[in-house]
């Protein structure tokens, strides 16, 4: 009647072993690190530029204890932070020795001391939130108005492109805020504008009214073209923030929107307050100029001379120098996007580029007349300019459409196209709201929200030892793997703890042992009823389990709302909080009854349980209920 087949037992005891290996890494602690990150947009990180921190380190006489290359940095962790420090001076004098033109951005961190065996099985401890490491938080409002009057004066443009194309005359065209104004002087040029704008520009709403002896038809952005065209400018700005917040060096920032036009920052382990807000708020933009290919040139490119007049020296990635011109020929404002691709023919990777209607017709005329010539794309971070490519034109482009190929890989496609379309930000953006969290604080939030769940577990373990005896040490031992799993499955989804988070964590400790009590109230009620310990034990489980689903779907259609709409904090508490419930479900049940059924299960002519005073009604016979 009480016994588990072997096969639910040995999903307890992989849950087990899976439990502990995922929550071990969380008790190794941090180790103070070095971490490279690039600080330019053109610079990699690779296995060459590890080379180079290996080699830096060993000319130090520093034997760090790991050194990877994870992602777009490389990590090297150490044994105090005195080594740390002598090895952060070493990389920065090897790799970055001008720091105001630096190549890599080389940051102190703190690192897991998980073992290697245990980072082989991707067993990685949770990341701490800002609460809880210290760092600063920025609330960012983007300028929504900005991007629509940008989007305003794009279509401005493309409009009157449009009309002298199709030679339908017009009176002209003026934005007036984020309204283009195009003026008619009849019915007749007023039904042609209107039925080509109509079949052009779908997401413009028209609407006309005489003027004078004119007659101007107003177009302004259908809500959901406005409501689109504000989500680009808001994911474009939050793309952007990732690439600058790289050159801080921070491990696991928190980029996310909140509401429809703002961004929440937080950069955990960053104290230098003013740094965070000049990478946040740098701009980069775009530049394309034509290749100087004069002798005078060529010579300086080769170092055998000086760079001509109206002319300029940049580096291409790979470190060759380029002479291009002074001469500005379009700018990153007239790029209205850069998506990878391949060649049709060679089957080589691409970027192709769209341009507005101002930027089409100007490089429309460059390249008719500039064919057979490079032209360098130019990319400006920080007053420092750098040639991202520079393709040989190889005729007349026109239409907007733009495709740059040659000795490119495709990750280098997809890289240039991302630089490209993300470089400077979409809307302007200010900081409304900056606080600041020292590490010592965060210090002293891990010590209370580890003692409230530390004194809560042991608060409710003793209590039900008490009242229950044996079974309320299953209950106990229950509480314990419950909380085990609960970190282990936090850890495997690389989760971001943070106050709220312990919070909940201490807050499901004893909703968790509720589903034990409901339990350990039904035995005895089943052994008052006459039952015996046997059968108590199975219906106590059986006639449990249907108001334990029903507390626990309830609560958990609670914390899915929390998760849903709320944000932050109250979406840390949430995330907890409905995977506490999910593994105290089977914690709380599956395993609890293992343990029984390994302790009673087996024994034939059971003659008492071992779960507390069992009261009964006057007159009652007497009942066999604790050993």
């Amino acid at each position: 009647m009480n016994r588990y087949p072997v096969w639910k037992y040995a999903i307890i005891v992989i849950a087990l072993v899976v439990g502990a290996l995922y929550t071990l890494p969380n008790f190794f602690g941090e180790a103070p690190a070095v971490q490279i990150s690039s600080a330019k947009a053109t610079q990699k990180i690779d296995s060459a530029v590890l080379a180079r921190v290996e080699e830096a380190l060993k000319s130090a006489n520093i034997t760090p204890d790991v050194v990877s290359l994870e992602g777009a940095s490389i990590r090297a962790r150490f044994d105090s932070t005195e080594v740390q420090l002598r090895a952060k001076d070493a990389i920065q004098k090897a790799l970055a020795p001008d720091a105001n033109d630096a190549s890599f951005v080389v940051a102190l961190n703190l690192l897991s001391r998980s073992p290697a065996w245990l980072s082989a099985l991707n067993a990685a401890p949770m990341y701490l939130g800002l609460d809880l490491r210290g760092g600063v938080h920025f609330m960012l409002q983007v300028d929504m108005a900005a991007a629509l009057t940008k989007k305003a004066e794009s279509l401005a443009g493309d409009i009157r492109t449009l009309l002298r194309e199709k030679n339908i005359r017009h009176g002209g065209i003026a934005r007036n805020g984020q309204t283009i104004e195009v003026r008619v002087r009849d019915a007749a040029m007023l039904d042609a504008t209107r039925r080509l704008l109509a079949e052009q520009f779908a997401d413009l709403q028209l609407v006309d009214a005489p003027d004078g002896t004119d007659i101007k038809i107003s177009a302004t952005l259908k809500p959901v073209a406005a409501r689109n065209v504000q989500d680009q400018a808001l994911k474009q700005n939050i793309t952007t923030l990732h690439n600058r917040i790289n050159e801080l060096g921070v491990a696991e920032p928190v980029i996310q929107q909140q509401g429809l036009d703002r961004i929440v920052v937080q950069l955990p382990g960053v104290q230098d307050t003013a740094k965070a807000k000049d990478i946040l708020g740098r701009t980069a933009t775009l530049e394309l100029r034509m290749v100087d290919e004069s002798t005078e040139a060529r010579s300086a490119e080769a170092g055998n001379g000086a760079v001509p007049f109206g002319a300029e020296r940049y580096l291409e990635r790979n470190g060759a120098p380029v002479i291009v011109k002074k001469q500005v020929i379009l700018t990153g404002e007239n790029l209205t996007d850069a998506q990878p691709g391949f060649d049709s023919q060679t089957q080589e990777p691409t970027v192709n580029l769209t341009l507005d209607a101002k930027g089409a017709r100007i490089f429309k005329d460059i390249t008719r007349e500039s064919v057979g010539k490079r032209m360098a794309i130019l990319l400006f971070e920080k007053g420092k300019g750098e040639v991202v490519t520079a393709p040989v034109i190889r005729s007349e482009i026109g239409g907007g459409r733009v495709q740059i190929s040659g000795r490119m890989t495709t990750v280098e496609a997809n890289d240039t196209a991302l630089l490209l379309r993300a470089g400077s930000l979409a809307a302007p953006m200010e900081i409304i709201e900056e606080r600041t969290i020292g590490p010592s604080l965060g210090a002293e939030n891990i010590a209370k929200g580890f003692n409230s769940v530390t004194w809560g577990f042991a608060a409710v373990a003793v209590f039900m030892c008490v009242y229950y005896l044996l079974f309320g040490v299953f209950s106990s031992l229950a509480l314990g793997v419950n909380l085990l799993l609960l970190v282990a499955v936090l850890s495997m989804l690389q989760a971001t703890l943070t106050l709220p988070g312990m919070a909940a964590m201490a807050l499901v400790l004893g909703m968790a042992i509720d589903a034990n009590v409901l339990i350990n109230e039904r035995v005895r009620e089943e052994l008052r009823n006459g039952a015996s310990p046997q059968a108590a034990i199975h219906a106590g489980y059986d006639r449990a389990w249907a108001t334990i689903i029903d507390s626990n779907v309830t609560t958990l259609i609670a914390g899915l709302a929390l998760l849903a709409f709320g944000s932050g904090p109250v979406r840390g508490f949430a995330v907890v909080h409905c995977l506490g419930i999910l593994t105290s479900m089977f914690s709380g049940v599956f395993f609890s009854r293992g343990l029984v059924n390994l302790w009673y299960g087996r024994q034939k002519k059971l003659k008492s349980v071992s779960i507390g005073t069992v009261w009964r009604p006057e007159g009652s016979a007497n009942l066999p209920a604790k050993d």
